[in-house]
This record gives structure tokens, C-alpha cells and sequence, in this order.
């Protein structure tokens, strides 16, 4: 079972936009809010970025607009037609 965790910022459009593909997709994803203390740090210290969202599959993350992760994220779990 593929591990997925998004950290996301509330009102985050892209972070909606991750989190729309992966529900359509029927992803189960655990998902961290950047603006709770502790998570920025936490994001830093594993990943090397507090910038939402990012998405982590198994251990490997990325990062950025929903159009720069979309490539990644439908090699990942397909794309719809």
C-alpha cells in the first residue's frame, strides 16, 4: 500500500487541487496542516521545504504548483481520461 501524506495551508488552491486528484483516484492520504505549530518544522527538517503543498509518496517528496506536481502525480496513480 503506497504511504501518501500532503501538507497543505488552508485556502490553498493548489492544495485542493492535489487533494481533488487524489480523491478521485480513490488515494487514502494523510494530510498536514503547514499553518499548525510544529508541522513547518517538521516539513523543513524531513523534506527541505515548509511551502505547501507537499506531496510525499512513500518517502519521496515534491513540491510546488499543482501543474509542476501533475506530471509526477499521474505517473504515480494515472491520469483520467
Amino acid at each position: 500500500m503506497t504511504e501518501v501524506i500532503l501538507y497543505t495551508s488552508p485556502g490553498c488552491p493548489d492544495c485542493a487541487a492535489v487533494k481533488r486528484f487524489l480523491t478521485a483516484r480513490g488515494v487514502a492520504f494523510e494530510e498536514r496542516d503547514l499553518s499548525q505549530p510544529g508541522v513547518p518544522e517538521e516539513a523543513k527538517s524531513r523534506y527541505g521545504v515548509r511551502v505547501a503543498p507537499i506531496t510525499v509518496i512513500d518517502g519521496a517528496a515534491t513540491y510546488g504548483t499543482f501543474a509542476d506536481q501533475k506530471a509526477g502525480l499521474e505517473a504515480a496513480f494515472g491520469a483520467i481520461s
